[in-house]
Protein backbone atom coordinates (compact mmCIF):
# COMPACT_ATOMS: atom_id res chain seq x y z
CA UNK A 1 0.00 0.00 0.00
CA UNK A 2 1.27 3.70 -0.79
CA UNK A 3 1.94 5.49 1.70
CA UNK A 4 -0.65 8.19 2.84
CA UNK A 5 2.03 10.95 1.94
CA UNK A 6 5.64 11.40 0.35
CA UNK A 7 7.77 14.31 1.37
CA UNK A 8 9.93 16.42 -0.95
CA UNK A 9 12.17 19.36 0.01
CA UNK A 10 10.02 22.32 0.12
CA UNK A 11 6.57 20.52 0.18
CA UNK A 12 4.65 17.56 1.41
CA UNK A 13 1.97 15.11 -0.98
CA UNK A 14 -0.48 13.82 1.29
CA UNK A 15 -2.59 11.41 -0.91
CA UNK A 16 -5.19 9.04 0.91
CA UNK A 17 -8.15 9.94 -1.10
CA UNK A 18 -6.56 10.61 -4.75
CA UNK A 19 -7.16 8.15 -7.27
CA UNK A 20 -3.55 8.45 -8.22
CA UNK A 21 -0.74 8.34 -5.90
CA UNK A 22 3.29 10.07 -6.41
CA UNK A 23 5.21 8.64 -8.90
CA UNK A 24 7.89 8.92 -11.11
CA UNK A 25 5.99 10.30 -14.14
CA UNK A 26 4.51 13.01 -12.52
CA UNK A 27 8.01 13.96 -11.14
CA UNK A 28 9.62 13.79 -14.28
CA UNK A 29 7.16 15.48 -16.18
CA UNK A 30 7.45 18.54 -13.28
CA UNK A 31 11.21 18.43 -13.50
CA UNK A 32 11.35 18.51 -17.07
CA UNK A 33 8.18 21.01 -18.49
CA UNK A 34 9.26 24.52 -19.09
CA UNK A 35 7.42 27.47 -17.76
CA UNK A 36 6.22 30.89 -17.98
CA UNK A 37 3.88 33.39 -16.25
CA UNK A 38 1.29 31.61 -16.66
CA UNK A 39 1.00 27.49 -16.23
CA UNK A 40 -1.90 25.57 -16.44
CA UNK A 41 -1.83 21.47 -14.65
CA UNK A 42 -4.51 19.61 -16.65
CA UNK A 43 -5.72 16.54 -14.42
CA UNK A 44 -3.58 18.10 -11.18
CA UNK A 45 -4.41 14.95 -9.07
CA UNK A 46 -2.57 15.63 -5.33
CA UNK A 47 -1.45 18.71 -7.14
CA UNK A 48 2.13 17.21 -6.98
CA UNK A 49 3.36 18.80 -10.76
CA UNK A 50 1.27 22.43 -10.29
CA UNK A 51 3.63 23.00 -6.89
CA UNK A 52 6.88 21.18 -8.76
CA UNK A 53 6.56 24.01 -11.77
CA UNK A 54 5.61 26.74 -8.87
CA UNK A 55 8.59 25.73 -7.42
CA UNK A 56 10.59 25.78 -10.24
CA UNK A 57 8.83 29.08 -11.76
CA UNK A 58 8.93 31.34 -8.96
CA UNK A 59 6.68 34.42 -10.48
CA UNK A 60 4.18 32.03 -12.21
CA UNK A 61 0.73 31.68 -11.50
CA UNK A 62 0.01 28.71 -11.54
CA UNK A 63 -3.74 26.86 -12.22
CA UNK A 64 -4.67 23.45 -11.37
CA UNK A 65 -8.26 21.47 -12.86
CA UNK A 66 -9.27 17.96 -12.53
CA UNK A 67 -12.56 16.20 -12.68
CA UNK A 68 -12.03 14.86 -9.51
CA UNK A 69 -13.69 16.99 -6.52
CA UNK A 70 -12.15 14.71 -3.90
CA UNK A 71 -8.44 15.11 -5.51
CA UNK A 72 -8.81 18.72 -5.55
CA UNK A 73 -9.89 19.02 -2.07
CA UNK A 74 -6.73 16.71 -1.56
CA UNK A 75 -4.66 19.52 -3.97
CA UNK A 76 -5.67 22.06 -1.87
CA UNK A 77 -4.65 20.58 1.60
CA UNK A 78 -1.35 20.34 -0.42
CA UNK A 79 -1.17 23.84 -1.70
CA UNK A 80 -1.84 25.16 1.69
CA UNK A 81 0.16 24.02 3.27
CA UNK A 82 3.05 25.10 1.24
CA UNK A 83 5.62 28.03 0.59
CA UNK A 84 3.85 28.82 -2.81
CA UNK A 85 -0.25 28.91 -1.73
CA UNK A 86 -0.51 32.13 -2.67
CA UNK A 87 0.39 31.22 -6.31
CA UNK A 88 -1.36 28.39 -7.06
CA UNK A 89 -5.25 28.19 -8.25
CA UNK A 90 -6.87 25.00 -7.98
CA UNK A 91 -10.53 24.22 -9.44
CA UNK A 92 -12.93 21.15 -10.08
CA UNK A 93 -13.56 21.16 -13.93
CA UNK A 94 -13.46 19.59 -16.94
CA UNK A 95 -11.06 20.87 -19.24
CA UNK A 96 -13.39 20.32 -22.14
CA UNK A 97 -15.63 23.04 -20.30
CA UNK A 98 -12.72 25.43 -19.17
CA UNK A 99 -12.89 28.53 -20.28
CA UNK A 100 -10.26 31.00 -18.69
CA UNK A 101 -9.93 34.64 -19.52
CA UNK A 102 -6.58 34.88 -21.06
CA UNK A 103 -4.40 31.93 -22.72
CA UNK A 104 -1.28 30.15 -20.87
CA UNK A 105 2.22 30.43 -21.49
CA UNK A 106 2.47 26.65 -20.61
CA UNK A 107 0.51 23.55 -19.81
CA UNK A 108 1.49 20.38 -18.67
CA UNK A 109 -0.47 16.94 -18.17
CA UNK A 110 -0.16 13.60 -16.74
CA UNK A 111 -2.85 12.62 -18.90
CA UNK A 112 -5.26 9.64 -18.72
CA UNK A 113 -3.38 7.26 -21.03
CA UNK A 114 -4.88 4.08 -20.80
CA UNK A 115 -6.89 3.47 -24.22
CA UNK A 116 -8.94 0.35 -25.58
CA UNK A 117 -7.77 -1.53 -22.18
CA UNK A 118 -9.51 -2.85 -19.32
CA UNK A 119 -11.17 -0.42 -17.10
CA UNK A 120 -11.03 -1.02 -13.27
CA UNK A 121 -13.72 -1.34 -10.82
CA UNK A 122 -12.46 1.96 -8.98
CA UNK A 123 -14.63 4.90 -10.97
CA UNK A 124 -12.21 7.55 -9.76
CA UNK A 125 -8.69 5.50 -10.30
CA UNK A 126 -10.54 4.31 -14.29
CA UNK A 127 -11.04 8.37 -15.16
CA UNK A 128 -7.29 8.89 -13.47
CA UNK A 129 -5.75 6.23 -15.45
CA UNK A 130 -8.44 5.77 -18.58
CA UNK A 131 -8.90 7.41 -21.58
CA UNK A 132 -12.56 7.37 -21.12
CA UNK A 133 -13.48 10.87 -20.23
CA UNK A 134 -10.86 12.61 -22.00
CA UNK A 135 -9.50 11.29 -25.31
CA UNK A 136 -6.28 11.72 -27.08
CA UNK A 137 -7.88 14.09 -29.62
CA UNK A 138 -9.51 16.06 -26.96
CA UNK A 139 -6.89 17.00 -24.81
CA UNK A 140 -4.77 18.29 -27.55
CA UNK A 141 -7.85 20.32 -28.86
CA UNK A 142 -8.15 21.76 -25.30
CA UNK A 143 -4.56 22.11 -24.79
CA UNK A 144 -4.21 24.22 -28.54
CA UNK A 145 -7.29 26.43 -27.32
CA UNK A 146 -5.71 27.26 -23.81
CA UNK A 147 -2.36 27.58 -25.16
CA UNK A 148 -0.53 31.19 -25.77
CA UNK A 149 0.70 31.57 -29.70
CA UNK A 150 4.00 31.02 -28.14
CA UNK A 151 3.70 28.80 -25.30
CA UNK A 152 4.36 25.34 -24.88
CA UNK A 153 2.40 21.79 -23.96
CA UNK A 154 4.14 19.02 -21.99
CA UNK A 155 3.35 15.62 -21.42
CA UNK A 156 4.28 12.53 -20.19
CA UNK A 157 2.94 9.38 -22.39
CA UNK A 158 3.92 5.54 -22.22
CA UNK A 159 5.77 4.32 -24.69
CA UNK A 160 3.02 2.14 -26.80
CA UNK A 161 0.95 5.43 -26.42
CA UNK A 162 3.39 7.57 -28.54
CA UNK A 163 2.12 7.31 -32.06
CA UNK A 164 -1.29 8.02 -31.30
CA UNK A 165 -0.59 10.81 -29.12
CA UNK A 166 1.64 12.51 -31.94
CA UNK A 167 -1.11 11.71 -34.22
CA UNK A 168 -3.63 13.50 -32.39
CA UNK A 169 -1.00 16.46 -32.19
CA UNK A 170 -0.47 16.85 -35.80
CA UNK A 171 -4.32 16.27 -36.55
CA UNK A 172 -5.11 19.80 -34.05
CA UNK A 173 -1.93 21.65 -35.49
CA UNK A 174 0.56 20.84 -32.73
CA UNK A 175 4.59 20.74 -33.73
CA UNK A 176 6.42 18.78 -31.37
CA UNK A 177 9.61 20.92 -30.01
CA UNK A 178 10.92 18.36 -27.71
CA UNK A 179 10.82 14.40 -26.84
CA UNK A 180 13.39 12.76 -24.06
CA UNK A 181 12.78 9.15 -24.11
CA UNK A 182 13.09 7.58 -20.80
CA UNK A 183 14.26 4.09 -19.58
CA UNK A 184 14.34 2.41 -16.35
CA UNK A 185 17.88 0.74 -16.54
CA UNK A 186 20.35 1.26 -20.01
CA UNK A 187 19.22 -2.31 -21.16
CA UNK A 188 15.31 -1.73 -20.72
CA UNK A 189 13.59 -0.83 -23.36
CA UNK A 190 12.04 3.06 -23.59
CA UNK A 191 9.15 2.68 -21.20
CA UNK A 192 7.64 6.95 -21.17
CA UNK A 193 8.52 9.22 -23.60
CA UNK A 194 8.26 13.12 -22.59
CA UNK A 195 7.00 15.70 -24.99
CA UNK A 196 6.19 19.23 -25.84
CA UNK A 197 4.46 20.92 -28.45
CA UNK A 198 4.14 24.19 -29.64
CA UNK A 199 1.61 26.09 -32.38
CA UNK A 200 4.69 26.79 -34.30
CA UNK A 201 7.46 24.60 -35.85
CA UNK A 202 10.80 24.75 -34.22
CA UNK A 203 14.08 25.44 -35.84
CA UNK A 204 15.47 22.04 -34.30
CA UNK A 205 13.34 19.97 -31.94
CA UNK A 206 15.04 18.53 -29.50
CA UNK A 207 15.47 14.64 -28.74
CA UNK A 208 16.64 12.83 -26.29
CA UNK A 209 17.43 9.90 -24.02
CA UNK A 210 17.33 9.68 -19.86
CA UNK A 211 17.83 6.55 -18.10
CA UNK A 212 16.25 6.66 -14.45
CA UNK A 213 18.81 3.96 -13.14
CA UNK A 214 21.91 2.23 -13.65
CA UNK A 215 21.02 -0.61 -11.88
CA UNK A 216 18.11 -1.35 -9.70
CA UNK A 217 18.02 1.05 -6.69
CA UNK A 218 20.86 3.43 -8.03
CA UNK A 219 19.47 6.28 -9.87
CA UNK A 220 21.32 7.62 -12.38
CA UNK A 221 23.19 11.22 -12.90
CA UNK A 222 20.74 12.15 -15.58
CA UNK A 223 17.73 11.88 -12.70
CA UNK A 224 19.65 13.42 -10.09
CA UNK A 225 20.42 16.10 -12.15
CA UNK A 226 16.88 16.69 -12.93
CA UNK A 227 15.35 15.98 -9.75
CA UNK A 228 18.04 17.36 -7.58
CA UNK A 229 15.69 20.48 -6.45
CA UNK A 230 12.78 18.13 -5.32
CA UNK A 231 13.73 14.83 -3.82
CA UNK A 232 15.29 14.81 0.08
Amino acid sequence: MANNYFRFRQFTIWQGNCAMKVGTDGTLLGAWAHGGGSILDIGTGTGLIALMMAQRFSEARVVGIDVDRQAIDQARQNVCQSPFSMRIELQTADVNDYQPQVAFDAIVSNPPFFDNSLLCPDGLRTIARHTVTLTYASLMSCAYRLLSDSGEFSLIVPAECLSKIESAAVLTGFFRTRLCAVKTTPTKPVRRYLLAFAKHPASSPSVEEGVIETLPGCRSDWYQKLTKDFYL
